[in-house]
Parts: C-alpha cells; sequence; structure tokens
C-alpha cells in the first residue's frame, strides 16, 4: 500500500504544519488522490474543517443562521427534521468526511423506514417523497454555508438525485368538487381557493376588509402559523413577496358578498360556522377531506388545490410571471420550475403557431 503526505496548512494557534495524508494500492493511484487533496486544500480552513461533525454543524447552522431568519414553524419543521431525521443517522459523520453516497443512503432508509410516529402515514414505515425532498433541500441550505465557511471543498448534496414530488391535480374534477363544496354550504371558500392558490394560512387569515369588491381584488397580508408548542399564531406571509394583492373573478367577488351576507357583523371573511371565531387551518384540511369524499374523488392534499389553480393558469395562458406573483412565490424562476409540465404544452401550442405560420411562409 501506498502513502503519501502533504501540508493541507498551518495551525493558527502555533503556526505548525498540519499535516495529511492519503492511501492507495499503486503509486499513480495515490498521485492522483494527492493531487486532488492539495487542490481541495487551497480553498480549505484546514484548521477548522476537522472540528465539525455532520450533527455539530447542523446545530451550528441551525441556531446562527437558519432560526433567526425564518418564519417560527419553518424553524421548528428544520429543527424536527435534523433532530428526528438527520443527527440518529449521520450526526456522528465528519462534517469533511460526508459523501454524496452517504446522503443518499439516508434518504433511502428514511424512505423505507423513517416514520417517528407509526400512527400516521396509513401504515407505511417510511416518510413521504415530500417529506424526504424536504429534508435534503435543508441539507443543502445547511451545506452550502458550510461550503462559504471554507469548511468543505464542495456541497455533497449537488452529487445525489433527491425523491421527486408527484404534484396531484383535478381539473377534471373541479364541478364535481364544487357541487360537493356548495353542498356543505362552503363554495365561496373552496372556489376563492380555486382560483386563487392561497396557502391554507392565507386563507382562513382573511378579513371583510381584504376583499376589495370594485377593483376585483384580495389583500393578503397575514397567515394564520402553527408555533413550537402547538398553538396556532397570526403572522407576516412566508416571504416578503407573499404580501400582495390577488386579482380575482367577479364569480368569486359575487360568492363573497353572498358569504358576508350570512354574518354581517363578523371581521373574518370565513368564519367558523361552530365558533364564529376563525377556522383553524386543520379544520378547513378536514372539511376538504370530506368534500373530497362526498364527491366520491381519490385523495389529493389540501396544498394541491393550489397546485390546480398554478397549472390551470398557465396552461389557459396566464403568463409565469403573473401566476409567480399570484402564488405569493418569490421569484417567477421557481414558479417555472415547478411547473414545467404545464408550460410545457405552452411551449407546444407556441411551436405549432409557428410551424403554420412557417407552413405558410413557405
Amino acid at each position: 500500500r501506498w502513502e503519501g503526505r502533504y501540508t493541507a496548512g498551518y495551525d493558527p494557534t502555533t503556526g505548525k504544519r498540519i499535516i495529511k495524508n492519503v492511501l492507495g494500492k499503486t503509486l499513480a493511484e495515490v498521485k492522483e488522490k494527492l493531487a486532488a487533496a492539495m487542490d481541495d486544500a487551497k480553498d480549505l480552513d484546514v484548521a477548522r474543517s476537522d472540528d465539525y461533525t455532520v450533527g455539530s454543524w447542523l446545530t451550528n447552522w441551525y441556531t446562527l443562521y437558519a432560526k433567526p431568519n425564518v418564519r417560527v414553524s419553518t424553524a421548528e419543521y428544520y429543527r424536527r427534521s435534523i433532530e428526528l431525521h438527520v443527527n440518529p443517522r449521520i450526526g456522528d459523520i465528519k462534517l469533511n468526511k460526508l459523501t454524496g453516497r452517504d446522503l443518499q443512503k439516508l434518504y433511502k432508509d428514511l424512505m423505507e423506514k423513517g416514520r417517528v410516529q407509526k400512527r400516521s402515514g396509513k401504515g407505511n414505515p417510511g416518510l413521504s417523497n415530500t417529506t424526504v425532498r424536504s429534508i435534503h433541500l435543508t441539507l443543502h441550505c445547511a451545506f452550502e454555508r458550510a461550503v462559504k465557511e471554507r469548511l468543505i471543498p464542495r456541497n455533497p448534496t449537488d452529487n445525489c438525485i433527491a425523491s421527486k414530488v408527484q404534484k396531484v391535480e383535478m381539473p377534471e374534477h373541479l364541478k364535481t368538487y364544487l357541487n360537493a363544496a356548495n353542498a356543505r354550504g362552503v363554495l365561496p371558500m373552496f372556489y376563492l381557493e380555486l382560483v386563487s392558490g392561497l396557502r391554507k394560512g392565507e386563507l382562513v387569515a382573511l378579513l371583510w376588509s381584504d376583499l376589495d369588491a370594485e377593483h376585483k381584488t384580495i389583500s393578503v397580508s397575514k397567515q394564520y402559523v402553527r408555533n413550537p408548542s402547538g398553538e396556532v399564531m397570526l403572522s407576516r406571509p412566508k416571504t416578503e413577496t407573499s404580501v400582495r394583492q390577488v386579482s380575482i373573478p367577479q364569480d368569486a367577488v359575487d360568492l363573497l358578498i353572498q358569504e358576508h351576507s350570512k354574518h354581517p357583523d363578523n371581521q373574518y371573511m370565513f368564519p367558523s360556522s361552530v365558533t364564529g371565531e376563525m377556522y383553524h387551518p386543520d379544520s378547513v384540511v378536514k372539511l376538504h377531506e370530506k368534500i373530497l369524499k362526498d364527491a366520491g374523488l381519490e385523495h389529493i392534499r389540501f396544498h394541491d388545490l393550489r397546485h390546480t389553480f398554478a397549472t390551470l393558469a398557465l396552461q389557459n395562458g396566464v403568463n409565469v410571471k403573473t401566476v409567480s406573483n399570484m402564488l405569493g412565490h418569490y421569484d417567477a424562476g421557481f414558479t417555472l420550475r415547478t411547473y414545467t409540465h404545464a408550460t410545457r404544452q405552452q411551449q407546444n401550442r407556441a411551436a405549432e403557431t409557428m410551424g403554420n405560420f412557417m407552413a405558410q411562409v413557405m
């Protein structure tokens, strides 16, 4: 076995060289590894890169960079992902030794047997594709910070294949769904959702004063979210771009006016029929599930109503920038990447239009 040694850097306290080594079965293999290691060392803070395990770095990243700069509910999601799913499995690995293969094995394990609450998940012991992909994105952010601090040469998540999330929509069942919502007396709420794509916390937080009937818009400036103790609290929307004016069709305005006539002295757009106060976001989800059952439709998440709105808008010619603004996305690029399947249909129609034009020219 061959060994190669190199100077990776200098200790900032003592000034002594930090010597590292690589091993290989042949001289050529060692030379190749030595060249790669020395190249990586040029951009690393070698004195600090050995200080962290994956677990200690994620805790550091969460405390210093994530928690102070995101919503309370998002910070809690990061914390639970790190403490429940990541650290127990790969937390002891040295940060600078973590590989894409380690992460790929993590994702596979989480999808097969990562569920902590055995009562949920309909008997499936693994986490959903959506959850695993969210964990992947969290790790990407954390390790990107480590790259910027010169603790690792590159982000190990870049080499991973993350689970794809299948977005479920129901354009062919809209009439059936809305008829069932109407039978339950909640048509205005769910019609508005399907023509605006609001997040559930934004929908339930709407006040009657947020409607501008003359200009046919609703003002989205607040949402209800769950804090770490499980209580629902009023907060700013997800991002600054989520504070927005959303245009709605006249039919939606008419339905909202009809809804308000049932409770003219109530400040909420959609007060609970039980309490007269704001609907709890989870209650709206349960109501959505009852509507699906009444209509005999397969289960889709409430959030998929938002996807349905976006897909239908794009497929019917609304430009990506406008849809992005209506959804409150931070940039149109995110919308474009998320709804590629919808914009692909637009491209196909554009290609057909240009083909017809060129046929006339020829």
